[in-house]
């Protein structure tokens, strides 16, 4: 049966690279009865509504309105079954320069989906979370971390309303605005004689559009509330990942930017402890169990040693030069 069939479905931040595959993937199976994408920005809605598959689509609706706003919020998901919230504030940087616009998007913007969701009787809601929640350094990561808190909370204020809440945790999506693979295409499209590195020890976790896509729907499909869901990646050096794209161009060390870390980490050692291991991934179950004591979904999954670790520097998969290049060119955007 298809995750979507029959059901109203809103996505906030439904403009971005993230929501706009997530929509065109919901019509494409064509069982939905309506899409709503929630986001700010006008242009990009007129934009979307106007592409060729998308134009005079009967499910598809339009919803100008800010996660900051509660009452807007409440308002787009009447009669909605499930949310995907994909709203956020994202660059690093940027966040350490205006920390309170990205407390007021990412924390208090969560607050507002679990309140508006509980008041209409929303079935379930899914959020999009980063490997930056897990023991933050920077801002947007511990905005993050509180978001993934506050949604996992939001089983506990449900009580018999029925609303579940989940979180999905993912490392860096291959050609999403702002990711490093745009920024070094751009600089290879334009003649650059070398590419800026922040450091030569670097690692990240890389997941495509695509994949992203398939695991919020399966964790939409399998989630209980109150679980933060994370997909097994691969990680990759910076430098080997500048070198798959350009391979005769040197390397320029620039020094790490405000709030970067030298290595992302999707599952903490103190959270080894309420994590089991699943195909294709990890579940961290919530401290507090919203699941009326169920033996059958206490029991999913094996748990992990207790001093586990998943980290980009010390995972066990890692993509190759062949693997990266694949992965860009499922994406038609880079």
């Amino acid at each position: 049966m298809d995750t979507f069939k029959g059901k109203s479905i809103l996505i906030t931040g439904g403009t971005g690279s993230f929501g706009k595959k997530m929509v065109r993937h919901i019509l494409k199976a064509g069982q939905a009865k309506r899409v709503i994408v929630f986001s700010r920005d006008e242009l990009k809605q007129y934009e979307m509504g106007n592409a060729p598959d998308i134009q005079g689509r009967k499910e598809m609706r339009f919803f100008i309105g800010d996660v900051r706003d509660r009452d807007r919020l409440a308002m787009a998901m009447r009669d909605v079954d499930i949310v995907i919230h994909a709203a956020a504030l994202k660059h690093v940087p940027v966040a350490e320069y205006n920390p309170f616009e990205f407390v007021a998007t990412n924390i208090m913007g969560a607050e507002n989906v679990v309140q508006a969701a509980l008041t209409t009787g929303v079935d379930r809601v899914i959020a999009l979370s980063t490997d930056k929640a897990a023991n933050p350094i920077n801002l947007y990561g511990a905005t993050k971390l509180a978001s993934d808190k506050i949604f996992v909370a939001g089983n506990n204020l449900a009580g018999s309303r029925g609303t579940r809440f989940s979180v999905v945790r993912y490392g860096n999506v291959v050609g999403s605005r702002g990711s490093v693979i745009p920024f070094f295409q751009k600089l290879i499209d334009e003649g650059t004689d070398h590419l800026p590195i922040t450091d030569d020890r670097m690692t990240r976790f890389w997941i495509t559009l695509d994949q992203g896509i398939d695991f919020v729907i399966n964790s939409l499909k399998r989630m209980y509330g109150g679980e933060i869901f994370i997909p097994k990646i691969p990680s990759m050096r910076i430098t080997d990942l500048a070198n798959a794209m350009a391979p005769d161009l040197p390397h320029k060390i620039i020094g790490i930017r405000p709030g970067e870390k030298l290595h992302e980490i999707m599952i903490t050692s103190d959270d080894a402890r309420n994590t089991t291991e699943v195909e294709g991934g990890y579940i961290i179950k919530p401290a507090m169990t919203y699941w009326e004591g169920s033996e059958e979904v206490m029991n999913v999954g094996t748990p992990v040693a207790e001093n586990f670790l998943y980290s980009s520097d010390t995972n066990t998969e890692w993509a190759s030069k062949e693997d990266l290049l694949k992965m860009i060119k499922s994406n038609p955007d880079v």
